[in-house]
């Protein structure tokens, strides 16, 4: 028998029940992917981070994902919810961490705040994708419940990633945004096709200065009917309205605040910061807060 050191972290907020809930495993050394898969589906949160001692000398922690259903590359907010259990357990300094995960050795930044932390994590590559062909656009569109009059027409519709891809869907309010309803079933088929399981619905009508963007994310084929704060989402979200022009900079950086999780009553904050090379989008970082909901232990 091992006993494993399992928490419930809230992600992206300080609050309690709000933002987005990880599942954080600390001591996973010798789990094995179906009982990783177990445990995940067992806390059924959107993604369980299970912490892993370096399998190398490029790294210093090693972190796995899993949804209720399978295995994914990389997930912000379960990133967020990992390193935040980690500084408080073994009291870090402001530091650097360097993790390996499903995309690659990547630095993660610690910063303490009087007795707390805040967390910053490196993305991975940029990638945009073509705009979406008509028919697969208007099925998407369809499948959200949105008209042609609702979307903002500065945005392509359009694959965007920085690890984990999403789809970006513009629109003009977030009264329209708030109202969604989407068909679920018809999200997952387009999945299948588009090869991409995320729908990022944003928008920039904002009624709050310090707050740029307002969001929700659905992936229903992985089984994530609607994710509430997504770091995967909203880290492309800055790289996109750089590409598109639709905010201002420096040539250098761009920074931000994304909100999401209202819709559903968990609403939470993204940091967003862009690096910029020529005024092109070369890095994407995210950071954010979080807050322990409860710590346990179980046997296995």
């Amino acid at each position: 028998m091992r006993i494993l050191k399992i928490y419930q972290v809230d992600a992206f907020t300080t609050e309690k029940f709000k933002g987005n809930p990880a599942g954080v495993v600390l001591n996973s050394d010798g789990l094995t992917d179906q009982e990783m898969l177990y445990i995940a589906r067992e806390m059924n949160n959107s993604e369980t981070a299970f912490i892993f001692k370096p399998d190398g000398a490029d790294h210093e922690v090693k972190i796995r994902y899993f949804t209720p259903k399978t295995e994914v590359p990389v997930c912000g907010h379960a990133t967020i919810a990992a390193h935040y259990v980690r500084a408080l357990e073994y009291k870090l300094s402001a530091s650097t961490v360097i993790h390996k995960i499903g995309i690659g050795i990547l630095p993660v930044e610690i910063i303490k705040e009087s007795n707390d932390y805040s967390i910053l994590m490196t993305q991975g590559k940029i990638e945009f994708y073509p705009p979406l062909a008509m028919q697969e656009r208007d099925k998407i569109v369809n499948a959200l419940g949105l008209k042609e009059d609702d979307l903002d027409q500065r945005c392509p519709i359009q694959i965007v990633s920085t690890g984990h891809s999403k789809v970006m869907i513009g629109i003009k309010t977030r009264r329209r945004l708030n109202d969604l309803f989407p068909d679920m079933q018809a999200l997952a088929q387009i999945s299948k096709t588009i090869n991409c399981n995320g729908y990022f619905v944003f928008t920039m009508d904002s009624e709050q200065k310090d707050i740029l963007t307002h969001g929700r994310m659905f992936a229903p084929y992985i089984g994530i009917n609607e994710d509430p704060v997504t770091g995967n989402a909203n880290g492309p979200l800055g790289a996109y309205l750089v590409k598109h022009g639709l905010v201002e900079h420096d040539k250098s950086n761009f920074s931000f605040k994304g909100e999401q999780g209202h819709a559903i009553g968990r609403s939470g904050l993204v940091n967003v910061m862009v690096h910029l090379d020529n005024g092109e989008p070369k890095q994407v970082k995210i950071g954010g807060r979080a807050v322990i909901v409860f710590k346990t232990e179980i046997e296995i």
